[in-house]
């Protein structure tokens, strides 16, 4: 299927690693020119550079453009923005993917729970609102990248829970204030996705990082696996498609049904 995305220029948050790294490298195989921020400057450049020695003949006029930067500082976000307008003269994709888990729980105080919101739900609006204009002109989409937190609840983590759950108000909200731009906003939610960050935690709360791996995957009911960071980026990358031209609003789960079954599919165990 043609997602008709060459030559479109994308900017995706969180970039460097995990789910932001398989869309970047989707997007970039799917001809769009990519810039991508991430405040990991190893990661970020070493993805940077093997993208662009990938590059055919004709994309070296798009490179693979990297910024390394705190999303939680306003001025860069304003900065990042002026400088991919400069370099591509519009943006047509938004992923807005950058977020932590940060453990800032109930018992974590009030100025631990504000920068959990800052960094998780305030940042991603000065993104948005920075690039909202370069999106208007190219009629363009953007797709959050969510957690199934919001809705399931985790415990020891109201900060982040409170972004994502304010991310999905956020999402419709967008909807209907670009609307009438042809702006699409949508949002993908992940449950159990094993990426390095999941990888670390386990490795650090566990004696056996290999069999709680396989744990969690036994509660997911679709194949008893965790989704692999690549399931979640094809959905991000179709949805940010002209194939879903008509689809805007939406909350859309990618976690082999964890979030919503009962649970006494959830919690039986893989046999044999």
């Amino acid at each position: 299927m043609d997602l008709h995305l060459k030559g479109k220029v994308a900017l995706v948050t969180g970039g460097a690693s995990g789910i932001g790294e398989a869309v970047v490298r989707l997007l970039h195989t799917e001809g769009v020119a990519v810039a991508f921020a991430d405040r990991n400057a190893e990661r970020g450049a070493h993805l940077a550079a093997e993208l662009n020695s990938m590059a055919r003949a004709g994309d070296a006029a798009r490179p693979v453009v990297f910024y390394e930067m705190d999303l939680a500082d306003e001025a860069a976000v304003k900065e990042m923005a002026a400088d991919l307008s400069a370099r591509a003269g519009r943006l047509d994709i938004l992923i807005n993917n950058a977020a932590v888990n940060d453990a800032a729980g109930l018992d974590a105080g009030v100025d631990a729970f504000r920068r959990s919101i800052e960094r998780n739900l305030v940042a991603l609006y000065a993104v948005t609102h920075s690039c909202v204009g370069l999106l208007r002109a190219s009629e363009g989409a953007i797709v959050n990248v969510g957690s199934k937190v919001a809705v399931t609840g985790q415990g020891g983590t109201s900060g982040y829970a409170a972004s994502k759950g304010g991310l999905n108000a956020l999402t419709r909200e967008w909807a209907v204030d670009l609307a009438d731009s042809g702006v699409r906003v949508n949002t993908v939610v992940p449950a159990e996705v094993w990426t390095p960050q999941y990888e670390s935690w386990l490795s650090q709360h566990s004696e056996d990082a290999d069999a709680a791996r396989r744990d969690v995957g036994s509660m997911i009911p679709l194949g008893r696996r965790m989704t692999s960071p690549d399931e979640v980026a094809d959905m991000v990358v179709f949805l940010a498609s002209d194939r879903c031209s008509h689809v805007t609003g939406q909350i859309i789960f990618v976690d082999g049904g964890y979030s919503h079954l009962d649970r006494a599919i959830t919690s039986r165990k893989m046999r044999g």
